[in-house]
Order: structure tokens, then C-alpha cells, then sequence
């Protein structure tokens, strides 16, 4: 493998897990308080939408792992669509 491939193999990108997304109004959001609850459209038992660069790669189900949470990966793009979503 070529030193630069490499170097890009390396390279860090954020890596997102979607519970759900919501459309709030401003008034909504600077209504926003703690102990506020957002209701979404979204069942318990749905997967979580996995993104990289903002654009959506896989889906899996919430895990614990230790005190932690982690997703398991039920579905996830080719390597192309991964690649395509690490550009921009």
C-alpha cells in the first residue's frame, strides 16, 4: 500500500449516532430549558442512523458496553458509498 493511502487510512472524521432528528421552531428552541423533554417521531425499537460526514453510511441498535453506550451495526454501505461519504 502506498505511504500516503496510508496516511489517509489514518486521518480521524467524525462519526455520528442518530437517535432521531426533530423540526423545531426558533421560539421552540430558545424555549428550551433543562428538564425540557423533546419528543420525537421514533420508536424505542427502531434502529439508530449511523453518519460519517453528515451523510448517513449504516444503521445498528443502542448497546451498553460497560457504563458506556455503543451501536451495533445491523447495516452498513459498500466501501464505496463510505468513501463517498468522507468527501465532503
Amino acid at each position: 500500500m502506498p505511504r500516503d493511502a496510508k496516511t489517509i487510512l489514518r486521518l480521524e472524521v467524525p462519526v455520528v449516532v442518530v437517535l432521531a432528528e426533530r423540526t423545531m421552531s426558533v421560539g421552540e428552541v430558545l424555549s428550551l430549558r433543562p428538564g425540557t423533554i423533546v419528543e420525537v417521531d421514533k420508536s424505542a425499537d427502531q434502529d439508530l442512523c449511523l453518519r460519517v460526514n453528515n451523510r448517513d453510511v449504516g444503521t445498528g441498535t443502542a448497546v451498553k458496553v460497560g457504563e458506556n453506550f455503543g451501536l451495533r451495526i445491523s447495516d452498513i454501505g459498500s466501501r464505496a458509498q463510505r468513501v463517498r461519504a468522507l468527501g465532503g
